[in-house]
């Protein structure tokens, strides 16, 4: 049913529980594990000359660590992984990599916001990748 599962990451500490329901679904169908850390180009834009490199630099850095971290554990359950950092706008570039590598299903993470943050927000990246995605997506709401 599935065979190409992306499981995108930021980096937090709630991937934790997107793998704990992404990586089940990926043994179960035999299927790759796609994983993805978009750099926010809207942040380094924000930013300044030395600045705007430096911060680039990190945010990358801390990509390939997130994608590492979630390729470790699909190596532990013997899953084969396919993993990218990428620069973009997150939601966008999270629907762009699907459709590009014919991804079958997303497992996306998400924290539980208050009323008032919700009011306060422009809408977070899993709401808009539910919204405006042509697959089906496994929203895992942090604890």
């Amino acid at each position: 049913m599935y065979d190409d599962i992306l499981i995108p990451t930021d980096g937090s500490e709630t991937i934790s529980e997107t793998l704990a329901h992404g990586l089940p679904l990926a043994e179960d169908n035999d299927a790759t594990v796609h994983t993805l850390y978009v750099v926010d180009n809207r942040m380094t834009a924000a930013a300044t000359g030395e600045t705007s490199s430096d911060l680039e630099r990190s945010l990358e850095a801390e990509g390939h660590d997130a994608v590492a971290a979630v390729e470790e554990q699909a190596a532990q359950r013997g899953l084969d992984t396919v993993s990218d950092v990428d620069k973009g706008t997150p939601a966008k570039t999270i629907l762009e990599y699907a459709d590009e590598y014919g991804i079958d299903l997303i497992v996306i993470g998400t924290r539980g916001k208050s009323p008032r943050e919700k009011v306060t927000s422009l809408g977070s990246v899993s709401e808009r990748v539910v919204d405006n995605a042509s697959i089906p997506v496994f929203v895992v709401r942090d604890a």
